[in-house]
């Protein structure tokens, strides 16, 4: 029996349009309806989930920044929370000036994301995300200890190992730096011992290398059709490309167990 459904958003529900897939929706409506639960787990911050959450009229956790913080998006209460250690902030503070060219850093901090760069590549992700980057003006302004993760956004994107950090290519041109322990696949063990959910019966879904330790740590691990490749060889199941409804297609394998 498959009780969680934990779903990425972005080329898992969420369609090139922004939009969730429509047979996708629907069938997440069905899997609530026959008594299951859906999580999102998500690379977004709060403001730029909510939208999805509330769609799906949802009133749990949801897991974000990519397994940094789990948050109840219904009340807005922190279940779970990370953050970069200062060493490895003052680390990537000194990398900044020394990025390829064509890559800029965006950072996370107290339900803010922070850009100094006003370039195209910045403003596709905030259009993309539905949010506002805010210019701190000075980064080391911010607090050391405070930073739930940072972005390099553009190409090529460097090769980093920084200690006390775990990196993830969330997109592309999208590498994500977290906090060591930080991943959706850990953030996803803590929601469901937290909730007494054994994690074969849970069946999660997503379609990029960050999703990878989340799919193979549920008992139904599946990957979207037209996903990375690494993604497709690390999942039980493979199932159609995303605009196909790839999550109604999971929704299928969980309501016939």
């Amino acid at each position: 029996m498959i009780r969680w459904i934990v779903t990425d958003l972005d080329g898992t529900l969420v369609g090139r349009d922004l939009a969730m897939v429509p047979a996708s929706r629907d069938a997440l409506c069905r899997f609530r309806a026959a008594g299951g639960e859906v999580v999102i787990a998500t690379g977004r911050m709060e403001l730029s989930a909510r939208p999805f959450y509330d769609e799906l009229g949802l009133d749990g956790a949801a897991i974000l920044y990519n397994g940094a913080r789990t948050v109840d998006l219904g009340t807005g209460a922190v279940l779970r929370s990370r953050h970069l250690p200062p060493g490895a902030w003052r680390t990537l503070l000194e990398m900044f000036g020394d990025l390829p060219e064509g890559v800029y850093p965006v950072a996370f901090c107290g339900g803010e994301a922070l850009a100094v760069h006003d370039v195209p590549q910045l403003r596709d992700y905030a259009r993309r995300d539905g949010i506002d980057l805010r210019d701190p003006g000075d980064w080391s302004a911010l607090p050391p200890g405070g930073i739930t993760k940072c972005m390099l956004i553009g190409d090529p994107l460097p090769d980093l190992a920084i200690p006390g950090t775990v990196t993830v290519r969330s997109e592309a041109t999208y590498l994500e730096v977290l906090p060591e322990g930080a991943t959706k696949g850990t953030a996803l063990r803590a929601l469901a011992a937290a909730h007494g959910v054994p994690l074969d019966q849970i069946a999660a879904v997503g379609d990029n290398p960050n999703d990878i330790d989340m799919i193979a740590l549920a008992g139904l691990g599946v990957a979207v059709g037209d996903g990375h490749p690494d993604v497709r060889a690390a999942a039980d199941v493979v199932v159609g490309a995303c605009a196909d409804g790839a999550v109604a297609d999971v929704v299928n394998l969980a309501l016939s167990r």
